[in-house]
């Protein structure tokens, strides 16, 4: 079997290495022709980038557009530009939904306000709530224009609602039925349809004033006697549904607990305003995550992998500051100790192992906690408890794993001392790293802020200063 016949036809990465291999192709084959002296020089140049451009354009075409949003990510900019050029204008705004912010700015700042625009009216009332952050206040305002009343209505209910609530990822493409019609009437309703809205696994029953009454699944719609009522079959008892206000983050653990495709969305009067699907929280999910990534290496938002010097250095410099500090912080603590490190230079290789053990540990003490916060799994009241179980936690570490590198010193310097001043410098800056562990993202989830930002920078500097004043401290009062 051929590689090619090995591979998945939806494997993006293969449609990435075919893009990759046309742009190359390109620019290699125009080069040999531009430099090139033969008659008609213009126009064969001319022909060449025609064919080259076809043939990439065919490619894409051929694609889905979370597959080219994957492909414009991994293209360096001038590249991707022209790439994105080539893409039909009637996808562009399901491909500007896909991309990542960063990546999603550098196509935007390229297209005409006529060509936002006309992205933008191809999509439904909630994809264009995702967007419309990001398109200028013009365009948003003759796209609102353009819509009928009912979807301005849906464009102000969505762009109403906070980012992290079920709000703002419901979608309003759905089908509702009446409870007083047999499934046969339902049947011949849905045959109307070209095609039923995507994850359209149940069809909610409504009344007249379109309170929901109840759920029809497709599977019973199918399954039971055509003759039989709507009411007669729908499930009214136990029904899982959200209110706009609602948590995503709670939705996203009940999709997750129940193996929902999609559930009702539901105002106080009990009236139906829209569903949230498995998509939407996946994609809130995945967005979530990154977000938390980022957030734990101290970067403040998502950042394109080809964008300019400029634009990643302002990413990234906050928390680097921060670590100047505390790496400034960590050098005095080490300069306080100067003489002890010249009387006793083994203390100058032992002293990183203190500050890297601990730092290890704290991080994985706060991975532990943040994880736990975000599942809800967490209160406040359980901070003291969680306390007590990591403290103990460290102290076993730190007596076993210690007292290893208590042993391992004693013989390498020949000092049952500095072997017991390992140990106790060890377990001390473990028992230091579990409890900003603990402490550090619980008191800032207790502030407001989000608990996963920054925590192993903190982490981190906390215990190569506390390490380093601890090990140091230890030696100099009871080696010297």
């Amino acid at each position: 079997m051929t590689p090619e016949e090995e591979l998945h036809p939806d494997d993006v990465q293969h449609h990435l290495r075919e893009v990759q291999e046309l742009l190359a192709r390109q620019k290699l084959v125009e080069d040999l022709v531009h430099r090139q002296d033969m008659p008609r020089h213009e126009l064969v140049e001319s022909l060449v980038h025609k064919q080259h451009v076809a043939e990439l354009r065919s490619k894409l075409d051929s694609l889905h557009p979370a597959d080219i949003a994957y492909i414009l990510e991994a293209l360096p900019l001038e590249e991707r530009l022209f790439v994105w050029d080539l893409v039909k204008a009637e996808r562009d705004g399901e491909i500007l939904l896909e991309v990542s912010d960063a990546v999603r700015e550098s196509l935007i700042e390229t297209m005409a306000p006529e060509e936002l625009k006309a992205a933008a009216e191809t999509l439904d009332a909630d994809e264009l709530a995702d967007l419309a952050p990001d398109l200028p206040p013009e365009v948003i305002q003759d796209v609102f224009q353009s819509l009928d009343h009912e979807g301005r209505e849906q464009l102000r209910a969505a762009m109403s609602y906070p980012e992290d609530s079920v709000g703002a990822l419901m979608d309003f493409d759905l089908m509702t039925v009446r409870e007083d019609v047999t499934l046969e009437v339902v049947l011949r309703y849905l045959r109307r349809f070209d095609e039923l809205p995507d994850h359209t696994d149940k069809l909610f029953v409504v009344d007249r004033e379109d309170r929901l009454k109840g759920i029809l699944s497709l599977e019973s719609l199918l399954l039971n006697d055509p003759e039989s009522l709507v009411a007669d079959v729908m499930r009214k008892e136990v029904m899982i549904s959200f209110e706009p206000a609602d948590d995503a983050d709670d939705a996203a653990q009940a999709f997750e607990r129940y193996d929902l495709v999609s559930a009702p969305v539901i105002g106080p009067d009990k009236r139906l305003i829209g569903r949230l699907t498995v998509a939407d929280v996946v994609d809130y999910i995945r967005e979530e995550s990154e977000a938390e990534i980022l957030s734990h290496a101290g970067l403040r938002e998502e950042e394109d992998i080809f964008a300019s010097v400029w634009d990643s250095v302002k990413n990234r410099w906050s928390w680097l500051a921060v670590n100047l500090v505390t790496a400034f912080v960590a050098s005095r603590v080490i300069g306080a100790f100067e003489g002890s490190i010249e009387k006793l230079v083994a203390l100058a290789a032992l002293m990183p192992i203190v500050a890297g053990i601990g730092g290890n540990s704290g991080n994985q003490t706060v991975t532990m906690i943040v994880r736990a916060i975000a599942i809800g799994q967490v209160e406040q009241s359980a901070m003291q408890r969680l306390l007590k179980k990591e403290i103990s936690v460290a102290l076993i570490n730190g007596l076993v794993w210690g007292g290893l590198l208590g042993i391992l010193s004693w013989w390498l310097y020949h000092s049952a001392a500095l072997g017991v001043v390992m140990t106790a410098a060890m377990t001390l800056n473990l028992l230091l790293a579990a409890t900003a562990g603990v402490a550090i993202p619980m008191l800032r989830q207790r502030l407001g802020a989000d608990p996963a930002i920054g925590g192993s920078v903190m982490i981190t500097a906390l215990t190569d200063s506390g390490g380093f004043f601890i090990f140091l401290g230890l030696a100099t009062l009871f080696l010297l």
